[in-house]
């Protein structure tokens, strides 16, 4: 029976607008420091071919195709990227999300994070008003692992005091979200949004329960899976 739902940050909470466009600026601008000239085709190409081969780290790994492979001078951009404060406490809180959380609170589920971000995270989501919903520091940060490991799930749910066959993982990630929660049994709302949003799944066991493109959407899958398990 379905108990608890886990909320991805990015994607879900977080439509990271604003930090995504400060993570490209920093990085055409570290590019140009290191001398290399990208045309936007150039740059289009890097970040489909990331999403694509579903890299662990899509700024490591665009930064590496549009430096060619120049170790020196990738690992220079990213720490310049890295030690840009701009982007650090960017955060736009999708619409209706709150929403979502209050309505299923009230329905009795227990609400989680499971996020690859940095402990200030939490203070971010209690600034923005929605952090008193989750209960789990659950983001990379604090646990010490990061998404796809299957032991950040396990630490979720362990939180929460369910198990992953009573969870709902709701991510924007094919890779790092729906993967992994379905390797343990859970439940998977995708929403497709950003950067990932030309994500597919490389077989059909990787294929999510739902796939929505608002809060809404988020609402009405969560029903849906509530639907079918009785509730």
């Amino acid at each position: 029976m379905i108990r608890a739902v886990l909320f991805d940050v990015g994607g879900p909470l977080n439509t990271e607008e604003a930090f995504e466009g400060s993570i490209d600026s920093s990085i055409r601008a570290g590019l140009r420091r290191e001398g290399f000239v990208i045309a936007d085709a150039a740059w289009n190409e890097a970040q489909a071919w990331a999403v694509d081969t579903c890299a662990p780290s899509l700024y490591r790994s665009m930064i590496w195709r549009l430096t060619r492979n120049d170790l020196a001078a990738s690992l220079r951009i990213y720490d310049w990227m890295e030690a840009q404060p701009a982007k650090r406490d960017l955060f736009e809180l999708r619409d209706g999300i709150a929403n979502v959380l209050e309505s299923l609170r009230s329905r009795g589920l227990r609400l989680g994070l499971a996020a690859n971000q940095p402990v200030r995270v939490i203070s971010l989501l209690q600034q923005y008003g929605i952090g008193h919903f989750f209960e789990n520091p659950g983001v990379s940060g604090v646990y010490g692992f990061r998404k796809p490991d299957v032991r950040f799930f396990l630490r979720a749910c362990e939180n929460l005091d369910v198990a992953p066959a009573d969870c709902v993982m709701v991510g924007d990630r094919i890779d790092n979200d729906i993967v992994p929660a379905k390797l343990l049994g859970m439940s998977t709302v995708r929403l497709v949004t950003g950067r990932h949003r030309a994500q597919r799944p490389r077989s059909w066991d990787e294929l999510p329960d739902h796939e929505v493109e608002d809060a809404r959407g988020i609402l009405k899958a969560i029903e849906a899976l509530l639907t079918e398990d009785g509730r």
